[in-house]
């Protein structure tokens, strides 16, 4: 039986996946804000209109988003909150399906959506607000998405299908968002796309980014600049000379790899081979001295025999990533892998997993321990615990390792870098002292 609820006029964003439908997130608040209407992200109070943005990435993802539209779709049948509304990959990719399932939910959006969402929830698409955002991060680091979709042709990814073609974002537009992120206090930028090496074909008939980061660079304010998801085909070498050149760009670079047996770089789709990817890795490690490269593997994709899996053991062993992450393979409606068997057993899945992480742990703690006794300017994100929690120039929020910091003998200001000197290491995790 519906009640009547008494809660406030409010607006509660509800966000899953990556850091790309964050960033989405954060506009759509903005704009609702710039409407003068009240907004919150994931809020545990009741409001009286949940917009929930979706991920329909791999199965695990697309669970995730079902549920909790099934959660709060239960929610506005008892009468606790009075509009539901979903939007993001998943609503983009599965519309028709989600309407006909889910029918307590009243209204689906797309990717692309964004004016007809906000003239649902009573605001205007004001064009003036382009690049501002209501931060749903620390103020101190942002996320800063520098285009839109992919034109990739791998065959696993469902990107395309849900976010469409390649657009890069112009550098003007890039850079006064970034000046409006420093203003606002951010001082430390995590650039993203769905291909970031591949930005500017479209606008300027070449590959742009280093342009784009040397632009960037420039932004008063910004002590760390971070590059996320660069493809490695067709990799361009320039932004590596833009890395050693300024010194608040990050020696960190994001490079997801996914496999290095020739057999499923093909059948991938990646345009690569493994003798072009340890060669790029090894050039990118001569020409930026210190780097820390994080990838993202994948294991048990179609007709991976044991000797494709064991290259990538050796490739991990061999090459001693500084940080990485491994998927399971997901079968994806309408990709091009759909087409093939999805012939590896998820219980071998999951073996081939942690026999990648395992190696991975170890590699991990080595170079950790190497840090031990020495000093690293440290961003320090937050307070959990009896720890401040803080973060080297070689790590991402989330993924990476963390700096910990006992609270009881120090004072630091969340926000503030700090020098940090390295008294002990474990697997994922450096604990320390200001120095």
């Amino acid at each position: 039986m519906k009640t009547k609820s008494n809660k406030k006029s409010s607006v509660n964003i509800i966000t899953l996946g990556c850091s790309k439908n964050m960033v989405d997130s954060e506009v759509i608040m903005g704009q609702l804000k710039a409407n003068s209407i009240d907004v919150e992200h994931e809020s545990e109070d009741d409001h009286k209109t949940v917009v929930i943005n979706t991920c329909g990435f791999i199965e695990n993802a697309k669970q995730e988003s079902i549920d909790t539209i099934l959660h709060y779709a239960e929610l506005k049948e008892q009468g606790r909150i009075d509009k539901l509304i979903v939007t993001g990959c998943l609503s983009e990719r599965y519309k028709p399906s989600l309407e006909k399932e889910i029918g307590n939910v009243d209204h689906y959006f797309g990717t692309h959506d964004l004016p007809l969402l906000l003239k649902t929830l009573g605001a205007d698409y004001k064009h003036e607000l382009v690049g501002e955002r209501l931060l749903t991060t620390p103020r101190h680091f942002a996320y800063l998405k520098i285009s839109e979709g992919c034109d990739r042709p791998c065959s696993f990814c469902a990107i395309p299908i849900m976010r469409g073609k390649h657009i890069s974002k112009p550098i003007e537009a890039v850079v006064s968002e970034a000046r409006s992120l420093a203003r606002n206090g951010v001082k430390e930028l995590l650039i993203i796309a769905q291909d970031s090496t591949y930005y500017g074909i479209d606008l300027y008939g070449k590959r742009s980014l280093a342009r784009l980061l040397d632009e960037l660079s420039k932004v008063e304010g910004i002590e760390w600049i971070r590059l996320h998801y660069a493809f490695p085909a067709g990799f361009p070498d320039d932004i590596l000379e833009i890395m050693n050149n300024r010194s608040n760009i990050c020696k960190y670079l994001d490079i997801p790899l996914q496999h290095i047996s020739d057999n499923m770089l093909k059948s991938m789709r990646r345009g690569t081979t493994m003798q072009k990817t340890y060669d790029l890795l090894e050039k990118i490690r001569q020409k930026v001295e210190g780097i820390a490269i994080r990838t993202t593997l994948i294991t048990g994709y179609p007709g991976e025999t044991e000797d494709d899996h064991q290259q990538m053991l050796k490739f991990v062993e061999n090459v001693r990533f500084e940080r990485l992450g491994v998927f399971e393979y997901s079968h994806e409606e309408n990709t091009h892998a759909f087409n093939l068997e999805d012939n590896i057993p998820i219980e071998m899945k999951k073996a081939r997993t942690d026999a990648v992480m395992n190696i991975q742990q170890t590699i991990s703690a080595e170079l950790n321990s190497a840090k031990v006794d020495k000093v690293f300017k440290t961003l320090i994100d937050r307070k959990e615990g009896e720890y401040f929690v803080g973060r080297t120039e070689f790590d991402s929020p989330e993924v990476d390792n963390e700096v910990l910091i006992a609270s009881k003998d120090n004072y630091l200001r969340i926000g503030d870098f700090s020098n940090i000197l390295i008294t002990s290491a474990g697997e994922f995790d450096l604990f320390g002292v200001p120095s």
